[in-house]
């Protein structure tokens, strides 16, 4: 099995070059070869079962424990004051034990440095994140403070997370951002004797091929801070969990049939912010990542949550080059097709719609640079060594329409796939589109064709939108956000 990281999609550093690794949020695991899946079923059978019992065994031991320690206190004591005595005793017994669960299921969790106490740094920052494992570090780090969603307490978990005291960020709150803000500021610089807030900055999973771009949340207090980075030095990765990759259970079965799997923690140097860094969260947030990338050995690259949401729908959605909307942007602006929104008006029919490279700058008007040939390249058709023009074009839509309705895109997704007629799209062209900005199977295709009562043989956009207006579960076509409302999968 080959457990490396694999990526599909370039990105650009924050100096504008091409960094040397790819798609942060792509993570590919698979059985490749037959020795591999061999070892992994015997595994499976003979040591999976052992290390689930004993880890079950730790983590309800460890959870008995914080449920002793919590007696008695409600979620307005946690967040009033400090633990202390016996209560705060606890803790290097919970850690212990949550690190034998680690143990327990094969991974050895070895500590580089040493923690700083609070009075030298009240915030750890911890990147890269790329997986549910990384948990480990509230073991590592005496149980400190975390950062969760109010929501994620209602578990068998919570009483877990609870003990740590955390900071809660309130989904439904709308002033969520500047409350979580206000808290960290104040558990940073109380003069009571609260555990270290631990945070991870990057706001969630990559791939650890590079770290991208730092919230400023954690740095807003202006205080020192204590950098923290995690390593999974496996031959092979079973531990990465990103948006595009394995599920939570197949990283944990493969990791529990592991025979030995290891984690390094490393406490770098407390990080002491200039009077610049102090008045500048964001300047001081990208200081500290660059300090935390060189001692990782990766690029920093100016990727955000937000950009993994949006490349999130684009693949929900089907949009081609889907893995690649952040680089797409880039490229774009850097040929100044973004401003000018130019593809808006390339939505039309194509006679040539296969294209070489030259003939590609040539349609965009742009010359064929590094910049135009990289574009060329993300959408190029390998069988061919061309690119079929209206799927790039249908990606710069997406882009350039980002926040509106997606019968916005589809108005142009109509034009970009008829025949040059203007009647309408053939049922072949029309499972083409919707399969491609809507991911819709070729059975709501059909349905949808049905409104061709006169057997015309094609479908106008006027005609599939008041089609799609009368099906519930076509609603998210009408609405800027469609992060909850799942297409049909093919």
């Amino acid at each position: 099995m080959n457990g490396k990281m694999h990526s599909e999609t370039g990105a650009f550093s924050s100096d504008g070059m091409r960094a040397e690794i790819l798609n942060p949020f792509v993570h590919k695991l698979e059985l490749d070869n037959t020795y591999d899946k061999i070892k992994t079923a015997i595994f499976t059978v003979i040591l999976l079962p052992f290390r689930v019992v004993v880890i079950c065994y730790l983590i309800v031991t460890a959870w008995f424990l914080a449920c002793i320690g919590l007696y008695g206190l409600s979620e307005d004591d946690l967040r009033r004051k400090p633990m202390t005595g016996w209560r705060r005793a606890l803790k290097p017994l919970i850690c212990f034990i949550g690190k034998m669960s680690y143990l327990a299921g094969g991974m050895a969790i070895t500590i580089r440095g040493q923690q700083a106490s609070r009075k030298e740094a009240p915030i750890l920052v911890v990147a890269p994140h790329s997986s549910f494992l990384d948990s480990c570090i509230v073991y590592a780090t005496k149980m400190s403070s975390v950062i969760v969603r109010k929501e994620s307490m209602d578990n068998y978990v919570g009483k877990l997370i609870n003990y740590t005291q955390p900071v809660y960020v309130w989904r439904d709150d709308p002033n969520s951002r500047q409350n979580t803000i206000k808290e960290i500021i104040e558990r940073a610089t109380s003069k009571e004797d609260w555990p270290q807030v631990l945070i991870f900055p990057e706001g969630t999973c990559t791939n650890r091929s590079c770290l991208i771009t730092f919230k400023p949340g954690g740095f807003y207090p202006g205080v020192p801070v204590q950098p923290v980075i995690i390593r999974y030095p496996n031959a092979r990765d079973t531990v990465t969990w990103t948006w595009e990759g394995p599920g939570a259970l197949k990283l944990l079965w493969l990791t529990l049939t592991q025979v030995h799997s290891s984690c390094e923690i490393e406490f770098l140097p407390v990080y002491y912010p200039n009077e610049e860094e102090r008045r500048d969260p964001k300047l001081y947030a990208s200081n500290v990542r660059n300090v935390m990338a060189e001692a990782l050995g990766v690029p920093v690259l100016d990727y955000t949550y937000d950009d993994c949401k949006l490349a999130a729908r684009a693949k929900q959605l089907g949009i081609p080059g889907a893995n690649a909307v952040r680089e797409i942007s880039e490229l774009r602006s850097q040929l100044g097709l973004e401003q000018s929104q130019r593809e808006l008006q390339l939505a039309l029919p194509l006679s040539a719609r296969w294209l070489a490279p030259h003939e590609f700058a040539r349609a965009l008007a742009v010359p064929l640079d590094a910049a135009a040939q990289r574009l060329f390249d993300i959408f190029v058709q390998r069988s061919s060594g061309m690119v079929y023009f209206p799927d790039y074009l249908l990606c710069a839509c997406f882009l350039s329409l980002q926040h509106a309705p997606l019968a916005e895109l589809l108005s142009y997704a109509f034009k970009l796939y008829e025949d040059g007629s203007g009647d309408g799209l053939s049922a072949r062209a029309f499972a083409e589109l919707t399969s491609r900005c809507l991911a819709l199977s070729r059975d709501v295709a059909l349905s949808a064709l049905g409104v061709d009562l006169a057997g015309r043989g094609y479908i106008t956009y006027d005609e599939f939108i008041s089609y799609a207006q009368k099906k519930a579960e076509l609603s998210f076509i009408f609405t800027c956000d469609t992060s909850h409302h799942k297409p049909k999968a093919q």
